[in-house]
């Protein structure tokens, strides 16, 4: 697979984009949440499939070498280890999916971003929650539940996530169209 000096520009791009927003903190009264899964969508969105899969996978790849891009200022490879990490792979799953679902529908209206968004989000929970379900019982330990495990990783983030998810549907919208011709 070949890309072409800007395909990876762009992509270098949404990687940090990725790892700026894991700084990007934003206190709410149950948890405060990051802006990770925005630069994921908007990722798959308005580069494709590959391309969004791609940035994903530098992003992990950078946080793997060690530097801190990860939320909590994290760096390494230790970070297999942690309950988060399968949401790591699912911002890679992510972004393949948002652009997958985009390209199939192929007009750039807000109710085709939106489903887009909706394919890709659910993409990062089907990821992350299995790598917590089976990082809490196998590596921490413990013992839990399928339904404990959507009250830690799912309940308290899904309406922020719903909420990034509508704003990318509306910015990728209107970009995405004007990207692909400048493209």
């Amino acid at each position: 697979m070949r890309f072409s000096v800007k395909t990876m520009v762009l992509a270098a791009m949404f990687a940090v984009l990725t790892a700026v927003g894991a700084y990007i903190r934003i206190p709410t009264p149950v948890v405060p949440f990051t802006l990770q899964t925005m630069f994921v969508l908007l990722a798959g969105v308005l580069l494709g499939a590959r391309v969004g899969a791609l940035s994903q996978v530098l992003y992990v790849v950078i946080g793997f070498l060690g530097l801190p891009v990860f939320a909590g200022g994290v760096g390494g490879v230790q970070v297999v280890f942690s309950p988060t990490f399968g949401f790591l792979l699912g911002f890679i799953g992510g972004a393949f999916m948002s652009g997958f679902v985009l390209e199939r529908l192929k007009a750039f209206t807000f109710k085709n971003v939106l489903l887009a968004c909706i394919a890709g989000t659910a993409a990062i929970y089907l990821f992350g929650l299995m790598g917590l379900y089976l990082n809490l019982n196998f590596v921490a330990g413990k013992t839990v539940s399928l339904w404990k495990v959507l009250k830690i990783g799912f309940f308290p983030f899904v309406i922020t996530d719903s909420l990034k998810a509508l704003g990318v549907a509306a910015l990728g919208a209107k970009i995405a169209p004007r990207l692909k011709n400048l493209m």
